[in-house]
């Protein structure tokens, strides 16, 4: 299968912002990655909903909104009224994660739940089967640009047959040191969607290089 792209927002060039979203409309690119960072649950601060908003008016692709915040739940409306596809949460950020879900789907948005480096895909068997999806960080949340953390092939391994076994729908996404070869083997595992923020941003050309992600990581 052909993977989708969600290209990061996070490594976007925020002076020419809007330049850098019409590149995206116009290029093979899936998904709108947008992380929202508190500065609280990760060392770091993004952005928060005005410039979303902005974003969102000039997008054309689905966003798929990543919340690295403490109380994502506080927040369900906002994202919904951004017209997002996806919301993602944090399982380390919720304690009550199955309520959290459920309200996310309550507002018509597919309910992501991503698990940080350390934590066990064994942790979601309880819920898996009622996820859209499931995001796997490869780097430790916070910042762009990170090295890849190589035991992530392995845990989007390990989650595809949790996913497979509980008859779970849920895509796989995968965010973090993602490029044409650790996404090659990464789609090769079992993922779905590929975060991809520096490998594109940074790229010479970047429409070329999300061609290059969807051609050549593939399973």
């Amino acid at each position: 299968m052909t993977p989708l792209i969600a290209p990061s927002l996070l490594s976007a060039d925020f002076a020419h912002l809007q330049r850098d979203i019409e590149m995206l409309n116009e290029s093979e690119c899936d998904w709108f990655h947008l992380d929202v960072m508190d500065g609280v649950f990760v060392p770091n601060i993004s952005f928060g909903f005005p410039v979303m908003e902005a974003m969102a008016r000039t997008a054309r692709k689905p966003l798929d909104v990543h919340l690295m915040i403490v109380q994502p739940e506080k927040f369900i409306h906002e994202v919904k009224a951004l017209g997002a596809k996806v919301m993602n949460v944090h399982y380390e950020a919720c304690t009550h994660l199955h309520r959290v879900v459920q309200q996310i789907k309550a507002e018509g948005m597919m309910a992501g739940v991503t698990l940080n480096p350390h934590t066990p895909v064994a942790c979601l068997e309880e819920i898996v089967a009622d996820l859209d999806l499931v995001m796997l960080m490869s780097v430790n949340p916070g910042f762009g640009g990170q090295q890849f953390i190589e035991h992530s092939v392995d845990k989007t391994r390990r989650l595809r047959e949790l996913i497979d076994r509980s008859g779970s729908h849920a895509l796989i996404e995968v965010d973090g040191g993602v490029n044409r070869e650790t996404g090659r083997r990464l789609v090769e595992a079992g993922a779905d969607v590929l975060v991809a923020g520096s490998a594109v941003f940074r790229a010479a050309d970047p429409r070329a290089e999300i061609h290059a992600l969807k051609t050549s990581c593939n399973r």
